[in-house]
């Protein structure tokens, strides 16, 4: 198929400045129940790709659906390239790379059947159903797709990766007295063996414990507290409002965010690294190569408290003059790469959770998230579960609990970085592109004079 692909770009090479063909053959099963009743299954096979030309700084951007129509497709493309282009062309310098990149598969779930595939997701939805009288419904849902992905361009790189991803999801909803409803919601992921859904009872079984818990929660009283973020909690926020703001699209636009963001610039307690990592094994996020073809890599967002990279694409890299950190990423071969983040994280620190909270008299126990939203540098996210803290220990649930602040001055505001980082698959959207695979990570961290809102 490579080598296909490669003839077809080879007598464009020289009409524009630069020239791409991506492709993927993939196969997908996705099977969801909404409380008892089977809800869906669906089985996809799918061939397509797009093709992206640049000309004179000018992008254009076609889809194609077959290899009978790729070479009316790529006339198509440089076309419309030519007619937007009317400045120069900037893109970092990469050599050519030649590669195919294998999965390492434990248990293949192409070779499960969909009616065992349907059993198992009912048997872990029943788990939920059975766990209290006040569920009152729940969604629980699979999902496996392999695909292999082909990427020639105009300079001589031409990498076929394969990608397995097999996915669940399992909620529930619990009403109490009145019109109190709480959820409960876990996911379980691997790039590699489906034999992550075996025995998983527990784990599922925890997404309907927090939405009963939380049906007991008075609503937290709002007022600025100390407050420990969970490692989920914590990985969100990095993502959210931190991760964002160091894509290089958004700060090449943003002259405002050219000030505040300047690399060597301190932004955070000397403490504090964020790293945004694509090398780590069998995370969502993870890939050896881009959706441009460059190598993926571990980049330290912030080192010791001080801003120290950003995350690139080949263009921002070119017109910031900057390294690109492989950052170019699609949601499929349909969609054009932007630049999105991989695997982002805060690292461990040195302190226990005991040793976090032992010394807040009051205090706010922040736990995953249902939600959120940011604006440039401030944020407000709403967690998932929230505890009181007193005199150094968990206390009593309380709901409603969301935390809004300035990102740039709550990094300087953490007092404390736990021992305990872990990372979590999440789903990042962006551009009209969503769910792209990443994970979040982190461990528990402590922050002082945070804005706490309740009801």
């Amino acid at each position: 198929m490579l080598d296909r692909l490669r003839d077809a770009i080879a007598p464009y090479r020289d009409r524009v400045d630069y020239l791409e063909i991506r492709m993927e053959q993939s196969e997908s099963n996705s099977i969801s129940f909404r409380g008892p009743r089977l809800d869906s299954v669906n089985r996809n096979l799918s061939l397509a790709g797009g093709i992206r030309a640049c000309h004179k700084g000018g992008w254009s951007f076609v889809t194609f659906n077959g290899l009978t129509e790729l070479k009316d497709r790529i006339e198509e493309a440089i076309s419309q390239a030519k007619l937007i282009g009317e400045g120069t062309t900037e893109l970092a310098p990469l050599d050519p790379i030649e590669d195919y990149v294998a999965v390492e598969l434990g248990r293949d779930p192409r070779g499960v059947s969909l009616e065992d595939k349907r059993q198992m997701v009912e048997t872990y939805n029943q788990v939920l159903l059975d766990f209290d009288p006040r569920i009152q419904t729940t969604m629980s849902s699979y999902r496996d797709r392999f695909g292999i992905s082909y990427f020639v361009n105009s300079t001589g790189t031409c990498i076929a990766q394969e990608r397995l991803n097999v996915s669940g999801g399992f909620g529930a909803i619990a009403r109490g007295d009145g019109a109190v409803v709480r959820q409960g919601y876990e996911s379980i992921h691997s790039r590699s063996d489906y034999d992550a859904f075996s025995n998983i009872e527990d784990r599922v079984r925890s997404a309907a414990e927090r939405a009963i818990r939380q049906l007991e929660a008075k609503s937290v009283k709002g007022g600025q507290y100390t407050v420990v973020l969970d490692p989920y909690l914590a990985g969100v926020f990095i993502h959210e409002a931190f991760g964002h703001l160091s894509e290089a699209d958004f700060v090449y636009e943003n002259p405002r965010m050219q000030e505040l963001l300047q690399l060597g610039k301190p932004v955070a307690i000397e403490q504090l690294n964020v790293v945004d990592d694509a090398t780590i094994p069998n995370l969502p996020g993870s890939l050896k190569y881009d959706d441009e073809g460059v190598p993926a890599q571990r980049k330290y967002l912030i080192k010791n408290g001080v801003l120290t990279q950003r995350l690139h694409n080949r263009e921002t890299a070119g017109k910031m003059h900057e390294e690109p950190t492989g950052n170019a990423r699609a949601i499929g071969a349909t969609y054009p790469p932007i630049v999105r983040m991989t695997n982002t994280a805060i690292e461990a620190g040195d302190r226990s959770f005991e040793e976090t909270i032992r010394d807040i008299d009051e205090g706010v126990y922040a736990v995953r998230m249902i939600g959120g939203q940011t604006n440039g540098e401030m944020f407000t996210f709403a967690a998932a579960e929230g505890y009181m803290i007193r005199n150094g220990e968990i206390a009593e649930p309380v709901s409603d609990v969301t935390l809004t602040g300035n990102v740039f001055q709550t990094l300087k505001d953490i007092e404390a970085i736990g021992n305990d980082a872990v990372y979590l698959n999440g789903g990042c959207g962006k551009g009209g592109q969503s769910p792209l695979p990443v994970s979040v990570g982190g461990p528990h961290v402590r922050i002082k004079n945070v804005v706490v809102g309740g009801r």
